[in-house]
């Protein structure tokens, strides 16, 4: 069923401002640069606004009401949180058939919840137990002695080792290991004795994990990955990591043991932190940045070894004007050679 909604129903959700025909009816969402007739767009970055002349989008929601030059709207704080917001609206979650399907392999000491969906393959060892209103995919493997909580995710082919703990509203997508051995051992002179992992991992509320990411189980005690923090794909976190709140970690980064990541922080792609440092609360690291050394909160990183971005720029700029000077200077001395 096409689902339709009037602009004025679209601003009461996002709690935004209309401009122009609050009887307006908007029939989908499109790109500010893709646009079709009937959707609302946004404009989200000033890199955007060359297309608002030319869009067809019927509205667009934007942060100016100078911007929409005289076009239909809605104005809000932030145009990006509000495009989330009506992709929701126009695309609810689906429902789920809420049973266990043929080929399942459950575990008679399992405990499941009320409208858990279970899918052909998954297998849940013994002392299970999963909270109600959960999915769990195809082939996906709970370990023994795991707890999952409600409204819970979990797409086909993850895996889940034993004693796990997952929270409320949990969202781990394919590909996905939680709770493997950490990269434990004690180098010898013939051979490189296995430190047994005996701890486990303990994920919070609220928390997505992309595909293809492994969080590792501690040697003792736990793995923690705080409340509503957002994990990327292909992302390796290690033993005894614990991150806080709401950190938001991208893709290809690696986390190595015994790191103590503050709430807030952000990591751009393919950074990397070393063992046994600490790093404060609202952090920023842009991407391929490397964490040598313990950091402050509040700041913003860049580089490698990773430093606050500002002198990172000013090392950048001083390596040119080096090169510069060097090129000057072989001038120079092939000029005198010449002479």
């Amino acid at each position: 069923i096409a689902l339709k909604f009037t602009l004025r129903e679209i601003a009461a959700r996002v709690g935004g401002d209309i401009a122009g025909n609050p009887d307006l009816v908007i029939t989908g969402v499109s790109e500010i640069q893709n646009s079709a007739p009937g959707t609302i767009t946004f404009m989200g970055n000033m890199q955007y606004k060359k297309y608002i002349s030319d869009t067809t989008a019927s509205a667009i929601f934007v942060s100016d009401p100078d911007h929409l030059s005289g076009k239909n709207g809605i104005i809000v704080e932030n145009p990006q949180l509000a495009i989330a917001k009506t992709l929701r609206l126009f695309h609810p979650e689906p429902e789920v058939n809420k049973t266990v399907r043929k080929g399942a392999n459950i575990h008679p000491d399992s405990k499941i919840g009320e409208n858990v969906m279970i899918g052909s393959g998954a297998i849940i060892e013994n002392d299970a137990i999963i909270g109600r209103e959960s999915w769990i995919g195809s082939n996906v493997y709970i370990g023994p002695d795991v707890i999952i909580g409600e409204h819970c995710r979990l797409y086909p082919n993850v895996t889940v080792y034993r004693e796990v703990e997952i929270g409320n509203r949990v969202i781990i997508h394919s590909g996905t290991v939680i709770g493997c051995d950490g990269f434990g051992f004690v180098p010898g002179e013939n051979i490189h004795e296995k430190i047994p992992q005996t701890g486990n991992v303990v994920i919070g509320d609220d928390v997505e994990i992309g595909s293809n990411t492994a969080i590792d189980r501690a040697t003792i005690g736990s793995t923690k990955i705080g409340d509503m923090t957002k994990i990327d794909n292909l992302v390796h976190i290690g033993h005894n990591v614990n991150i806080g709140k709401g950190c938001l970690i991208t893709a290809q980064v690696g986390i190595a043991g015994s790191v103590t990541i503050g709430s807030y922080c952000t990591f751009g792609g393919q950074a990397g932190v070393v063992p046994h440092v600490t790093i404060g609360d609202k952090s920023t690291f842009a991407a391929k940045s490397g964490v040598t050394k313990s950091m402050a909160g509040g700041k913003i990183y860049a580089g490698y070894p990773a430093r606050e971005i500002r002198d990172h720029h000013k090392r950048e700029v001083l390596i040119a004007e080096i090169s510069r000077m060097r090129q000057k200077l072989d001038q120079l001395l092939n000029a005198r050679k010449e002479d």
